[in-house]
């Protein structure tokens, strides 16, 4: 990336246009602004608030736990920490799917308390409808298809998505409807590649994998599995980039030891 696409902020169109362009667009989750600062200051893309906070932060064995105010708190605080990365905002369970007025007034929290600059929704074709008015009020809208976690008591499992030809040919038309309503971007998570490949062949907007191959517009991780900080449970398509959690542990134990000790604070430290 050069100097002056990590000065420049990023928009819509402009991250639309580099993916047309064959660029990557590197996406990571982000819940509070000092790993939103650093982050952005590394020069990712995109940085989504995604509602695994309520995994990565709050405990819980989902995401479905997550409530609208958590978000708007969360997408908030990453706001303010950034000044180039583009902000996506999650739209938690049952905050956008009860009907298009109770969507745009979410959405518009989020643009307007939350900061951010898009919001992010689960969902294929069911929520076509909604997404084109909320396009056409002037809120960008990331759509996210595959495996969809506010789903998962319907889908039954964690498996990959789009294996056999009927959910195959059913994500396709999902990523056509999306692109119709007017989605600048989707998120494919846990499909099929050779799917993936495809579905992002065909589209005019970028793509975003996670879990869905090497050939999708973009990828991006949850920024906790990529440091090696969430110990949780490592997903296949995880990779460790860092394993801070082993460093974390190490400068506990030694902070600990000091204060044992009675070494910290030093003479030069008070």
């Amino acid at each position: 990336m050069s100097k002056e696409q990590r000065q420049r902020p990023n928009t819509v169109p402009r991250l639309v246009a580099r993916a047309a362009r064959g660029e990557k667009l590197v996406v990571l989750t982000a819940y509070d602004a000092l790993f939103a600062r650093i982050q952005d200051e590394a020069g990712v893309d995109i940085l989504l608030v995604g509602d695994s906070v309520g995994n990565v932060y709050g405990g819980h064995r989902d995401t479905l736990k997550v409530t609208l105010e958590q978000m708007l708190y969360h997408t908030a605080c990453v706001s303010r920490g950034v000044q180039r990365a583009l902000v996506v905002g999650d739209m938690p369970f049952m905050s956008v799917q009860t009907s298009e007025r109770d969507a745009l007034v979410a959405c518009g929290r989020m643009i307007a308390e939350g900061g951010a600059a898009a919001v992010k929704i689960e969902g294929g074709t069911h929520m076509a409808a909604t997404i084109r008015r909320l396009v056409e009020c002037g809120i960008p809208v990331m759509g996210h298809i595959g495996l969809t976690p506010q789903s998962i008591h319907k889908l039954g499992s964690w498996s990959t998505r789009g294996r056999d030809q009927e959910e195959a040919a059913r994500l396709l038309e999902d990523a056509r409807q999306l692109q119709q309503a007017g989605c600048f971007s989707i998120v494919l998570e846990k499909v099929e590649p050779g799917l993936a490949a495809r579905i992002t062949e065909e589209l005019d907007i970028p793509t975003i994998g996670i879990g869905s191959g090497v050939d999708c517009n973009g990828q991006v991780l949850v920024n906790m599995d990529m440091l090696g900080l969430f110990e949780d449970f490592k997903p296949a398509f995880v990779r460790h980039f860092a394993t801070l959690s082993a460093d974390v542990r190490k400068a506990v134990d030694e902070y600990s030891r000091a204060v044992r000790e009675g070494s910290f604070p030093g003479p030069d430290e008070v």
